[in-house]
């Protein structure tokens, strides 16, 4: 069987990485190990950045109603994210099941195939494509793929057998994690230090309660099953002092605070995303969100080479944008665990980070270092404060009818947003009119964020602005357009 993109791993990134190939006309073929979807949820919502993507491609509403919220927090010190201009909230309360399911729904929508208890056994990889090997209801099979992308978890087949390097730092800890009926505890949102280590505990609805025990000297051990419901009671009252073990556990797991990333994200043709690519203890839910931007990142591109519109050198821009993010993922983490997990001798290092989080610059700082806002790739010259960041979400009237940026990029497709109504731009990008929107519009409110002062911008579809006119562009000049437009889109149309 030949494919045009293997994805192995139906979870939030690989089901989003699926998404934005269908979106872009790709054929993608989703490879998941279990035969029905899991129900558990380690996460329980997202951040800002993952919340801006879903809704650039309409799937957030499909979400219901939800709590929003600006609050966040490092290694247990709580920041906000509102010290960023613009409306920047984090998701609580939505379960990760919930998460796959909505994306399930819309690659139904989209077309694409996600084929269940199917296992990845080995990966062979050649300059003209990938061989899958699998195992499934209808017994050993070889799947041959354009490319292969492992969306497959931090103890990834694909990364393995395809002979990524995975390198970082061993666990230390084991901690636990159960959701519990039939108990009742304080509530402990941002964790509570203890001499034996750090609780956390809040309710997720329906009766259900959290609880996280970090009990310090626990050491890690390899698992197979997940730990007894009683070692997490009897954990959580040698830290508490509470008695959980009468609960009814829903579902009870454990993670440990190892910290690993692969030395390169792409290897020939084969690509790694998510906890495939970088794994962490986590902290604020960051692995999830991280792992979805990864694939808004990748997605397109891998697109527009399988459908051969994609530049020389597109695909790796992957790495080049993304392995950077990883490794910061992973040193913020790692403080955030000496901080929660040092038990009393790391309490002046707490105390002296709280005093230097009243100051804005570290609160900035902080804030966008946990939730991706402050993400900036480099696109190219040009100094403008927009470039390389994601396009601000603002009201736009064109044609006398009102859209959003963020609406604009639904399609999937590159946009160039004309603020002027430059007829030179426009004819500029004439040539790329299969790939890339030209829209014309004003914006609905004075108040844009620098985004009226760019005059023109370029959008990728992953919302990244890749271009902006600069100061004497028009009279017959394009304003290095036409180049923004070859390195992102490829070449023109003849």
């Amino acid at each position: 069987m030949e494919s045009p993109v293997v994805v192995v791993g139906a979870g939030p990134t690989g089901m989003m990485l699926a998404g934005e190939l269908a979106l872009a006309g790709a054929d993608v073929l989703v490879l998941e190990r279990l035969a029905e979807p899991s129900g558990e949820s380690r996460g329980l919502g997202f951040g800002p950045r993952t919340m801006e993507i879903f809704a650039q491609r309409g799937i957030l509403d499909d979400f219901g109603d939800f709590a929003r919220s600006s609050a966040g927090h490092f290694g247990g010190i709580p920041l906000d994210f509102a010290v960023f201009d613009g409306a920047h909230f984090s998701v609580n309360g939505v379960p990760q099941s919930r998460t796959e399911a909505v994306l399930s729904g819309w690659l139904d929508r989209l077309g694409a195939e996600v084929r269940r208890g199917v296992e990845v056994t080995g990966v062979d990889a050649g300059v003209d494509g990938v061989d899958v090997h699998v195992t499934g209801p209808g017994g050993p099979a070889t799947l041959r793929a354009s490319y292969l992308v492992g969306c497959d978890g931090g103890r990834s087949t694909v990364r393995a057998a395809a002979g990524f390097r995975f390198e970082g730092t061993d666990p230390t800890l084991e901690m636990y994690l159960a959701d519990v009926e039939g108990v009742e505890v304080r509530p402990r949102l941002s964790g509570e230090h203890t001499a034996g280590g750090m609780a956390m505990a809040g309710p997720i609805g329906g009766g259900v309660t959290r609880v996280i025990s970090c009990e310090l000297g626990n050491e890690p051990r390899e698992r197979t099953e997940p730990p007894a419901y009683a070692e997490v009671a009897a954990a959580w009252k040698r830290l508490t002092g509470e008695d959980i073990a009468g609960g009814r556990p829903v579902w009870v797991s454990s993670f440990t605070d190892a910290a690993r990333q692969a030395t390169e994200y792409r290897r020939g043709r084969v690509f790694l995303a998510g906890d495939a690519a970088h794994i962490s203890l986590p902290a604020g839910g960051q692995g999830m969100n991280t792992g979805v931007q990864d694939a808004a990142n990748l997605g397109w591109k891998l697109a527009a080479q399988a459908g051969g519109r994609a530049p020389e050198g597109l695909l790796d821009t992957y790495h080049a944008e993304r392995h950077p993010v990883g490794a910061r993922l992973l040193r913020n983490t790692r403080a955030q665990g000496m901080l929660t997990l040092g038990g009393e001798a790391a309490r002046p290092l707490r105390d002296v980070l709280s005093e230097l989080m009243a100051y804005d610059e570290v609160a900035r700082h902080l804030a966008g270092m946990v939730s991706g806002l402050d993400i900036r790739y480099d696109v190219g010259p040009g100094d403008h404060p927009l470039l390389g960041r994601r396009m601000p979400h603002i009201g736009l009237v064109t044609d006398g009818t009102k859209t959003t940026t963020t609406e604009l990029l639904r399609t999937g497709r590159g946009v160039l947003l004309d603020l002027t109504g430059d007829a030179d731009l426009r004819r500029a990008a004439s040539g790329w009119s299969d790939r890339v929107d030209v829209v014309t519009a004003a914006p609905a409110d004075p108040e844009t964020g620098g985004v009226a002062e760019a005059g023109a911008l370029l959008i990728r579809p992953d919302g990244h602005v890749a271009w902006t006119a600069p100061d004497g562009a028009g009279g017959g000049s394009d304003g290095g357009l036409g180049e923004a437009l070859a390195r992102w889109f490829g070449p023109p149309r003849i």
